[in-house]
């Protein structure tokens, strides 16, 4: 029977971690595709392992795998040990935070149910779901770099920038990946790409974007890492393969 593995990174989410874990708890797959949960706690100083620890004991139905850096090294890594882990036919990416809706991983995997797609990525960018209104210079910039990125890789994304990505796990497994922080997200996509023949979808999803006040944390700076990293893994570093 196929799985599905959600890599969930973690850092300082105390107020939202067993939300989000309460909503992939309910969401039920189709085709009946079962859940391996795999948490990784980027070393968080406020009480987000207490919340976790306590979550994990009081749900001990749930097939959920716990680990945790003893220092705190970026969303990046944590991926990295994530998807190190993951034993599932899928492996997809949810943010602690609520940004992002499980009941949405249907979405995701319907196009590999169909036997079309080894990757599919959630785009902010299409379909008529809810959006949040938030920063205008945001959601350019996103854009932008996605239009960056698909100049070099030759795809045409609307979203590059999303945290829904969702992958065949023979195919993210095989992947060198060296960004620790947000650069995942330019490094994935010109990685992947790189496969012969693979088959990239989109798919429209909602998102619940949060204010910098709420606790937001990617900035300026991490856009300026992402177009470095568009550059140099489409133009220097190539090797893509482990």
């Amino acid at each position: 029977m196929n799985s599905l593995s959600v890599i969930i990174p973690v850092y300082n989410e105390e107020k939202t971690v067993h939300r989000i874990l309460d909503k992939i708890k309910n969401v039920v797959l189709i085709n009946e595709i079962k859940k391996e949960i795999i948490i990784v706690n980027d070393c968080s100083t406020d009480l987000t392992e207490n919340k976790l620890l306590k979550y994990i004991n009081e749900n001990k139905d749930l097939n959920i795998l716990y680990y945790s850096h003893q220092v705190n090294q970026g969303k990046g890594a944590a991926l990295h040990t994530g998807i190190s882990h993951a034993t599932g036919n899928y492996v997809v990416i949810q943010d602690a935070d609520m940004e992002y809706d499980p009941n949405e991983f249907n979405l995701l995997l319907k196009p590999f149910v169909d036997e079309m797609a080894d990757v599919v990525y959630g785009s902010r960018f299409m379909g008529g779901r809810p959006h949040r209104i938030l920063f205008f210079w945001h959601s350019l910039g996103n854009q932008f770099l996605t239009f960056i990125s698909n100049v070099f890789t030759g795809l045409n994304l609307t979203d590059m920038e999303t945290c829904y990505k969702c992958f065949r796990r023979e195919y993210i497994q095989k992947i060198l990946l060296q960004e620790k922080r947000f650069g995942f997200e330019p490094e994935v996509t010109a990685k992947i790409a790189r496969f012969k023949g693979v088959r990239i979808y989109e798919v429209g999803i909602s998102y619940y974007g949060r204010t910098y006040d709420e606790g937001k944390k990617i900035n300026w700076k991490d856009g300026f890492r992402a177009i470095y990293c568009i550059l140099k893994y489409n133009l220097i570093d190539r090797k893509y393969l482990k």
